[in-house]
């Protein structure tokens, strides 16, 4: 079953054409990674699929429900969530209230009720509270539930955040260069956890420059070059695709980069 569907989609900043033409789908229950030199178009297509931008051409829809222009809240309303290259933490907060502010748009209590402190809203934050807890222990940061997130290892902020975009129950997950800054030991905790994600039933987006971690966990990859889908397919067939070696490696190193 197709889960996201993107046909034809363009993004332009003045002239320059950031995504072109890109047609592709996002299949339920696998990871799918998104690969591709600096400046390839990776994180301008998460922010399409997240309504960030609006598209320039193109549609994006999920289970057949046209998704394109709609605003971001739209996107995450209809289970797609997200992390962002750059950290976005409330650093005033502690780990486990930093999680359950991804929790605000599966509540339904009212102004009138967090007004009157009616048991509605009290049995809501507490099941708020308890499902932060479950998502800390399922990241593997349990222990720092009670901590300040201005005084969490880098690491443990970057697990944070997996675990505030998984409050919001999604059905996609797109993270944005989760392993970005993690010493090996880190990353590979990075994709250990994208192993749990997919096997949990989420459906898990990539991007990430470490291509160890991407070769290691993904099911399907697109690779992207100034903006354009450059090629598709498993791990093995994009690790052995000349063209994709160029892109990376450029035209002189073709040969050398198969080989290694």
């Amino acid at each position: 079953m197709s889960t996201l569907r993107v046909e034809g989609l363009s993004k332009e900043f003045g002239g320059v054409h950031a995504v072109q033409d890109l047609s592709f789908e996002i299949r339920e229950g696998m990871v799918h990674s998104i690969i591709g030199p600096n400046g390839a178009g990776k994180t301008t297509l998460l922010n399409l699929l997240t309504g960030v931008y609006v598209p320039s051409t193109g549609t994006i829809s999920l289970d057949g429900r046209d998704l394109t222009g709609a605003p971001a809240h739209r996107f995450a309303a209809a289970g797609i969530g997200r992390t962002f290259q750059n950290l976005q933490i409330f650093f005033n907060m502690s780990a486990l209230e930093n999680v359950m502010t991804g929790r605000h748009l599966r509540e339904h209590c009212g102004l009138l009720s967090a007004l009157l402190r009616t048991p509605q809203l009290v049995r809501a934050e507490h099941d708020c509270r308890e499902h932060a807890h479950r998502l800390l222990g399922f990241v593997g940061l349990g222990d720092y539930a009670d901590a300040s997130a201005d005084s969490m290892p880098y690491g443990a902020l970057k697990r944070l955040e997996i675990a505030r975009a998984l409050a919001g129950d999604p059905r996609l997950l797109l993270l944005d260069e989760p392993a970005a800054g993690l010493n090996p030991t880190e990353s590979m905790e990075i994709g250990e956890l994208i192993r749990k994600l997919s096997q949990d039933g989420t459906t898990v987006v990539l991007v990430e420059h470490n291509m160890r971690l991407v070769m290691g966990v993904s099911d399907h990859i697109l690779v992207l070059d100034y903006g354009r889908k450059l090629t598709e397919g498993s791990a093995e067939h994009v690790r052995n695709d000349p063209r994709v070696i160029e892109a990376y490696l450029g035209a002189a190193n073709t040969a050398e980069g198969a080989h290694a």
